[in-house]
């Protein structure tokens, strides 16, 4: 019954997400928002919508080691993994602005987030820096959308009504990540204890994998169709709210704060900073990533 629940839960988490997607980005576009904002807020960040789901699920419900494991293990699973399998479907294009801000800015956080649970918890103090840090973020990119000129309301707007559709869609989106996420915490917590295995261990490989479904999706079928900047942008931008976004109002959410075990500290988290800092030189080999360095980091993986 258990595995029945996760897999139904993982359903949820990725049809929730989708449709998140779908109706944010065209409620977005039809108030005149930038296409840039969209593709870095919206999209990088709606396909973390399943983590987030899990992670306030699993923190308000003291499952501290599943929401910690659920953002580090998407992080290392999103760069190593999906990097690395779109890379194979073709070589990947790294645009100059994720060299220069984006990537550099991840290593920053995935440094801070280690720095930050050194003590064993992060604390909602911990948890309101990693926030606003993401707001901070935010209002940076919308200052620099306004210099791009957004697309007219009428052409993605759609019919009459579209607004009501997209409406229902943001809502259906989040109810079914809600209960997709109860199901796939509490599947995941009986599946631990019948494994034999620590909770750590499951978020940092199960559930990590599960909801990170909508960036593999999002990753593999943009490099499919050429669009290889969205493929390696979809990533980083969604481990950067992963971290700020994610752990950050988990860290609120829970009324003590989350634990960081000792097996995180020591090696989970260095890890993900070890990851986040080896896309610098692999990001700065003329700006591709190559069929042999996706292959490298799959092994890595």
């Amino acid at each position: 019954m258990a595995v029945v629940s996760f897999i139904a839960g993982l359903v949820l988490l990725v049809l929730g997400a989708e449709a998140l997607v779908r109706g944010a980005s065209r409620l977005a576009a039809a108030l005149g928002i930038p296409s840039l904002i969209i593709g870095l807020t919206i999209v990088a960040f709606g396909t973390s919508a399943p983590e987030l789901a899990v992670g306030l699920k699993a923190a308000v419900s003291a499952q501290a080691e599943i929401a910690v494991g659920n953002v580090v293990g998407s992080n290392i699973f999103n760069i190593l993994f999906i990097l690395g399998l779109a890379a194979l479907v073709a070589p990947l294009t790294v645009s100059q602005r994720l060299i220069r801000l984006e990537v550099p800015l991840l290593v920053a956080v995935s440094a801070a987030a280690l720095l930050l649970g050194r003590d064993g918890r992060l604390g909602r103090t911990d948890g309101l820096l990693l926030a606003a840090g993401l707001a901070v973020y935010i209002g940076f990119l919308m200052v620099q959308g306004r210099k791009a000129k957004p697309e007219p309301a009428e052409a993605v707007a759609g019919p009459r009504g579209g607004w009501i559709k997209n409406a229902v869609l943001i809502l259906a989106g989040l109810g079914l990540l809600v209960l997709g996420s109860r199901w796939l915490v509490e599947a995941a917590v009986v599946l631990a204890r019948r494994l034999g295995v620590g909770e750590l261990t499951v978020g940092l490989t199960i559930v990590a994998a599960g909801t990170s479904l909508p960036e593999l999706v999002t990753s593999v079928v943009a490099s499919v169709r050429g669009e290889r900047d969205i493929a390696v942008g979809n990533v980083i931008g969604s481990n950067l709210f992963n971290l700020m976004g994610v752990l950050g109002l988990s860290a609120l959410a829970a009324p003590a704060g989350i634990a960081v075990s000792p097996a995180a500290r020591g090696f989970d988290l260095p890890i993900m900073v070890v990851v986040a800092v080896v896309c610098l030189p692999v990001f700065f080999t003329g700006g591709i990533i190559s069929r042999r360095e996706g292959l490298a980091m799959l092994a890595y993986y």
